[in-house]
């Protein structure tokens, strides 16, 4: 129909311009040609009305994009606010347990157990601190980014220590299970509905661990967990193999007589 009344009121211009003295009379090729040149100007016009809806289709997507990525921040604000709260918390339970171990010392702290001197000597991969009185376990297990799966050379060096924590010989050894995460925010949707922030993961790799250890043999009663977040690397998280290291379980294993807090049968004035 815009095209009938386009060329209807062509023919009213030739007509007009017939009617004056003087004009010349226009030929089919010259109508034809303005035809065909009023055809193309429509369609450029069509296209551009379709570019102006894609550009603001365009538009609409990004300010979806900027509003999502605003509430994400907001969320990722609180969450640190959140992580904050907890790291002053372990600060002062950390602060109040070496106050405690201080007044256990110079009330007459228990003895290491020799058995873990003896054991170190026998394994060494077992590596005992006189200090503290415990031992560590020389292998962390490490976990892929936002991940708790066990990978198979974890298994393996962990029926290592089964075997050991299974003998009668370290039977009534104790073990913590201390699970770490490197310091970046859990981006992937997947993951963060099942570990909202890095405490969480932390005791997640931690309790794979423990449920490993419990499922090859070991006594759960000889088991215990700990998450620490992100709060305790052990290299700067500046590069991808660093962070890797982040990612970490570590194991000590400690004799009956080690004051642990959480622990209701150790020799500490806390019970």
């Amino acid at each position: 129909m815009q095209r009938c009344m386009q060329l209807l009121a062509l023919c009213g211009l030739v007509c007009a311009a017939l009617s004056q003295p003087g004009c010349q009379w226009v030929s089919k090729g010259q109508l034809t040609a303005a035809d065909s040149q009023n055809r193309i100007l429509n369609e450029q016009s069509k296209a551009q009305l379709a570019e102006i809806e894609n550009l603001k289709a365009h538009n609409r997507t990004v300010e979806n994009q900027l509003i999502q990525a605003e509430e994400e921040l907001a969320d990722l604000d609180q969450r640190i606010g959140v992580d904050r709260k907890q790291l002053a918390n372990f600060q002062r339970e950390r602060k109040q347990f070496k106050e405690t171990q201080g007044g256990n010392s110079r009330g007459g702290a228990p003895a290491a157990d020799p058995r873990l001197a003896d054991l170190s000597r026998k394994f060494d991969w077992l590596v005992f601190d006189p200090e503290t009185g415990a031992s560590k376990f020389d292998t962390d297990v490490l976990f892929e980014s936002g991940q708790t799966e066990l990978r198979p050379d974890a298994r393996k060096v962990l029926d290592q220590l089964a075997q050991l924590l299974m003998s009668p010989e370290a039977s009534e050894l104790r073990i913590m299970v201390v699970g770490h995460a490197d310091d970046r925010a859990i981006a992937r949707k997947p993951v963060r509905e099942n570990y909202p922030d890095n405490w969480r993961l932390s005791t997640a790799r931690a309790l794979e661990v423990a449920k490993y250890l419990q499922k090859v043999g070991v006594s759960d009663r000889q088991i215990a967990v700990a998450g620490y977040g992100s709060h305790q690397p052990i290299a700067p998280n500046t590069s991808a193999a660093e962070r890797h290291l982040n990612r970490r379980v570590e194991i000590f294993v400690m004799g009956p007589e080690t004051p642990v807090v959480g622990w209701v049968d150790t020799p500490t004035r806390a019970y």
